[in-house]
């Protein structure tokens, strides 16, 4: 087995790891603002990372450069806002930085704007650079085609029936317009988006001026969206996979196991190598510091290996799936979505 240390280029020639380690922390108590210590373990210990929190993801990672000079890279995403609150764990983040010691030069930075957020973009910019201490972002993500209601004062704004409020404007073309006028200010690398299909796309690359440079999405072998990947690649869009190895539910399948004891490595280790055969930027979670370093000592697959794995594509959403009562995923049903 060998450490997975490489990078994909974006269409833009940035380059971004191809694999991270990821952490969730809740909003419950003090969670986040804890999170910060095993975030800065993590930076320290290793440098192929991706911290996943609660509304943030530290995503750390080696690049695999003509000089192998490690590179750290993190990716946090924005927090829903309430008057009062934490910012997600986006200061944490900013703060386990600034300790580690580590050079801003040395540190990937992505952070993705909110779904209630579509109406103030620049302001929603302005605080994840400020909630980073950072002057500036290397990769920013819309995080959701549709947008959420918002009040100040209010996580989630509700329709009678229960369901989450969405508002038709800004739509994500407008919404997109105003990232790229953010991105000629000179303080973002590069700009793309999260959970877009094949029909959000059609939409806004007939209006936009920049082409997203990274679609992130479900993906896992349960889940492989190959004509989504087939269609983003063609575009020079590359895909990056959150909820990689689909939990349990993927990783206690018996060929998934099978192959994963053949190689004298986990479930989880089995589905990130096959994950890296399909050039995917993974995004993976762990906040327990010998898993992080498990995730990026990976076996070589057979073609046989990687075939099977293939084979097990049905088409199941493990992590955004529709809800059983309305049939939405945060607010738009699977038509509205593309899905």
């Amino acid at each position: 087995m060998s450490a997975a240390a490489r990078a994909l280029k974006f269409s833009n020639g940035v380059e971004i790891p191809i694999i991270g380690l990821g952490t969730y922390a809740p909003p419950e108590g003090n969670a986040r603002e804890e999170a910060k210590e095993w975030f800065l373990t993590a930076l320290k210990a290793i440098f192929l990372v991706d911290i996943q929190l609660s509304q943030c993801r530290l995503h750390i990672s080696r690049l695999d450069t003509v000089t192998l000079i490690p590179l750290p890279c993190m990716v946090c995403y924005q927090v829903l806002r309430r008057r009062h609150s934490p910012p997600g764990t986006e200061k944490s983040v900013g703060k386990a930085l600034k300790e580690s010691g580590l050079k801003r030069e040395e540190v990937f930075v992505t952070t993705k704007i909110a779904w209630n957020h579509h109406g103030r973009v620049q302001e929603a910019f302005n605080d994840s650079l400020a909630n980073l201490d950072t002057e500036y972002i290397d990769l920013w993500l819309l995080h959701w085609p549709q947008q959420l209601a918002y009040e100040e004062g209010t996580l989630f704004l509700t329709n009678p029936d229960g369901t989450l409020k969405t508002v038709d404007y800004p739509t994500f073309v407008e919404v997109w317009a105003d990232m790229e006028r953010v991105f000629e200010q000179g303080k973002v690398r590069a700009i793309g988006v999260s959970n877009f299909s094949i029909k959000n796309f059609e939409i806004l690359l007939k209006k936009a001026k920049i082409v997203p440079v990274n679609n992130q999405v479900e993906m896992h072998p349960y889940l492989q969206q190959n004509e989504l990947k087939e269609y983003c690649e063609k575009r020079g869009i590359a895909i990056s996979a959150y909820t990689p190895s689909g939990y349990d539910v993927v990783r206690s399948d018996p060929v998934i196991v099978e192959i994963a004891k053949k190689h004298g490595v986990t479930p989880h280790q089995a589905i990130i190598a096959w994950h890296l055969t399909r050039d995917t930027v993974v995004i993976t979670k762990s906040s327990n510091e010998q898993r992080q370093k498990d995730n990026f000592n990976l076996p070589t697959l057979s073609d046989e290996d990687i075939q099977k794995i293939n084979a097990l594509d049905k088409g199941q959403r493990i992590c955004n799936k529709a809800d059983d009562k309305h049939g939405h995923v945060w607010g738009w049903s699977y038509e509205q979505l593309g899905w």
